[in-house]
């Protein structure tokens, strides 16, 4: 699998053109940045929530941990996170468990963690489970312009 049609147009639409990095087939963000050998920190993860209003894409480095309740009180939201056929439903051109960290082109409403904001680049699942996309900070910046921004993870 290659990087996902919507994701291939939202960054196209936003003048974008990452680098692509492949690496062997991994089933967690920590593991896909071992093993591009790239920094957990840069590494962004999408992890989707949910609640009654719907839902909402959050997104951490791969090196941390989510705090659903610095979530929940960011938002004013009480959220939990999603199952796996409520990801698989709203990331339809995706492989199961490989989330892009952007909830635009899907439609969703995006909070970005702070600590994403001080790194110098930025990786980004592609859909599947081996290709990340390297965008620069900038980059970064313009792809999640419309996320609310806040603290909401803890370093593994």
């Amino acid at each position: 699998m290659t990087i996902t049609s919507t994701l291939q147009s939202y960054l196209r639409e936003n003048g974008v053109e990452p680098q692509t990095v492949t690496h062997e087939k991994t089933l967690s963000a920590s593991r896909t940045a071992q093993a591009s050998h790239v920094p957990g920190d840069c590494v962004a993860k999408g992890v989707l929530v949910k609640d009654a209003e719907g839902y909402l894409l959050a997104v951490i480095p791969a090196s941390h941990h989510l705090e659903m309740d610095r979530l929940s009180r960011l938002t004013g939201r009480k959220l939990r996170l999603a199952d796996e056929d409520e990801v698989a439903d709203a990331f339809p051109d995706c492989a199961l468990g490989a989330v892009p960290p952007m909830g635009t082109p899907y439609g969703l409403e995006t909070v970005v963690d702070d600590s994403l904001a001080g790194q110098p680049e930025a990786y980004l699942e592609g859909g599947d489970h081996a290709t990340l996309l390297q965008v620069t900070a900038e980059d970064f910046a313009k792809l999640t312009r419309g996320a609310r921004h806040g603290a909401f993870s803890r370093h593994d």
